[in-house]
């Protein structure tokens, strides 16, 4: 339960035990209980907009750190991660968008495949030991945090409702503030914090995604001070973050949302245009775009291949990479958040995909060599 990816399994036996419990007889409870209404927002939305809002603070306290100290720091360490993650996003998209092109409703969950789950990519990774050099599990960390990013910019940009220009205003006016804090060198937590929840609040009526709120903050806390660096406050908050997320609220999230009743579930669901985007696009799309973007900045140079690993390990984290459960699930609840049908189809596409590239990406990875040969050195073919 200490290991980094100890959170990925738990996260599993909570969508495992959602799916359980959506189809048993506790099923019209559990789906009650998630719309009942508690402070003027239903439990859901409670855990959607506002717990969430904690994950995405510890996502940009990452993505901050590790482009400023981490394995980000650099660009040649961006480089094949960079890569990688946008051929991930590309490739995808667009394999959602040809199965529903013809569909403007479908149409605005193009972003569902494009995201990848750190939490279950390292759970997998983790099962197969020492089979896996670290540089590879290094690399699937900075491509998923970079995916992270990305997914953030996607739902600023084109997952928002009407804006309130007073409320946005508002909230430009706090993260003002919280540059300010910085600046002047505040290294006390609890000003961020406080100024935090009203950004959160203003953010939640200006229209803008309240989880965008925490990606904010995040980017405004001190990383940098003199003496002990694990003294620095993002550090400290992080690591008073590092088990509350992915051992409780992630795992809620998932159990919340993961529920899928199979009642009236037939072959003609599977093979629905959107589902099978969304499947495919992670089951294919991950492979073609991180592998195929990875290999050709390999190939001109740009970047390297891992060290002490080979094609076919690039090709198997290039699988792995299709598991999209958290991010792809949240993306989901945006784009169709008035279409119960939708998000079903969509559930079923997210589940199919992502339990396919997990468990292939795991046969690849046990079967690899760690290793490359002389011929897979000139020959970037999984």
């Amino acid at each position: 339960m200490r290991g980094e990816a100890a959170g990925g399994f738990v996260l599993m036996a909570a969508a495992a035990l959602a799916l359980i419990v959506a189809n048993s007889p506790l099923s019209e409870l559990y789906f009650e209980s998630l719309h009942a209404k508690l402070g003027g927002m239903s439990v859901l939305h409670w855990i959607n907009d506002g717990l969430m809002v904690i994950f995405f603070l510890l996502v940009g306290l990452e993505i901050k750190r590790e482009m400023l100290v981490g394995q980000l720091s650099s660009w040649p360490r961006r480089a094949l991660p960079g890569i990688g993650a946008l051929g991930g996003m590309i490739v995808p998209a667009l394999i959602y968008v040809t199965f529903n092109r013809n569909d403007p409703a479908a149409l605005r969950g193009w972003a569902i495949p494009t995201a990848t789950d750190i939490a279950f990519a390292l759970g997998v990774l983790s099962m197969l030991g020492k089979r896996v050099p670290i540089s590879i599990k290094v690399f699937l960390t900075a491509l998923a945090i970079i995916d992270d990013l990305g997914a953030v910019v996607i739902i600023a940009l084109f997952y928002t409702n009407e804006l309130s220009v007073l409320y946005l205003s508002l909230a430009v006016a706090v993260i003002a503030l919280l540059v300010i804090l910085n600046r002047s060198g505040v290294r006390s937590l609890w000003p961020y914090m406080v100024l935090g929840s009203v950004l959160w609040f203003l953010v939640l009526r200006s229209g803008v995604h309240a989880t965008i709120a925490g990606v904010a903050l995040a980017l405004t806390v001190p990383l940098r001070m003199k003496g002990d660096v694990r003294e620095a406050p993002l550090n400290v908050l992080e690591n008073s973050l590092q088990r509350v997320v992915p051992f409780l609220i992630i795992p809620l999230f998932g159990f919340a949302n993961a529920g899928l009743s199979f009642a009236g579930l037939t072959v003609a669901h599977l093979v629905e245009p959107l589902t099978l985007g969304v499947a495919l696009g992670l089951l294919c799309g991950k492979i073609i775009g991180v592998f195929g973007f990875s290999s050709l900045a390999i190939r001109c140079g740009i970047a390297r291949l891992p060290q002490d690993s080979s094609w076919i390990q690039l090709g198997g984290v290039s699988l792995l990479c299709g598991i999209g459960f958290t991010m792809s699930l949240f993306i989901g609840l945006l784009a169709f958040a008035h279409h119960p049908v939708l998000q079903g189809e969509v559930k079923v596409g997210i589940l199919g995909g992502s339990l396919l590239a997990g468990i292939g990406g795991y046969i690849v990875l046990r079967l690899a060599r760690s290793t490359p040969t002389a011929k897979e050195k000139a020959d970037p073919s999984p």
